[in-house]
């Protein structure tokens, strides 16, 4: 809070003031015409929980993009893998374990997964770049930046997200027979 008051404080403030003035100029403090007070500390702590319930509605929004973006990535590695089954079959019966089936699509969806998030990445500091030229210089809204280590972090999170796409359309790799993956059409 501004200065360690809290909303209650305040309030206890205002009111203090508020009955001092009125015993010094003889008027009843709970005459609203009489003396005017405004508690900037009530306000701030409205638009501190406004901020928070935007942060939460971000946080909302980005848990269902990454979640829609797993379900996306995972659908592609599931193509991938049905498209590759000969192939697939091939690498098995030439002597390929399961693991270097997993591994490869694994690596394929960490790849595809990491180079889409960076190129998203570029594109919103690139963007967020723009926006700071282009907008008017204001006290509420100067200089916008990236936090790196939020950036980091994302990235991080993004090609984890990548892994647990690909895992199971890996697993199903792994599990084809090279007969009937070299049947296959």
């Amino acid at each position: 809070m501004l200065g360690g008051a809290g909303v209650e404080q305040s309030l206890q403030v205002v009111e203090d003031v508020k009955n001092k003035m009125s015993a010094r100029h003889k008027f009843d403090p709970e005459d609203q015409r009489a003396l005017f007070m405004f508690n900037s500390i009530q306000n701030y702590q409205q638009f501190m929980d406004l901020f928070a319930g935007i942060r939460l509605f971000i946080w909302i929004i980005g848990t269902g993009t990454i979640i829609a973006g797993i379900v996306g990535v995972s659908n592609i590695m599931m193509i991938v893998v049905k498209e590759r089954t000969k192939e697939i079959g091939i690498r098995k019966a030439l002597g390929a374990t399961p693991w270097t089936i997993v591994s490869l699509i694994l690596q394929e969806s960490i790849l595809i997964t990491a180079f889409a998030g960076y190129i998203g990445l570029v594109s919103g500091v690139g963007l967020l770049e723009l926006m700071s030229k282009v907008l008017p210089s204001h006290d509420y809204f100067a200089n916008p930046e990236i936090n790196l280590n939020i950036a980091i972090a994302a990235t991080v999170l993004l090609v984890i997200a990548g892994a647990v796409a690909g895992y199971v359309p890996a697993r199903k790799a792994a599990t084809v027979k090279p007969v009937v993956a070299l049947r296959d059409e």
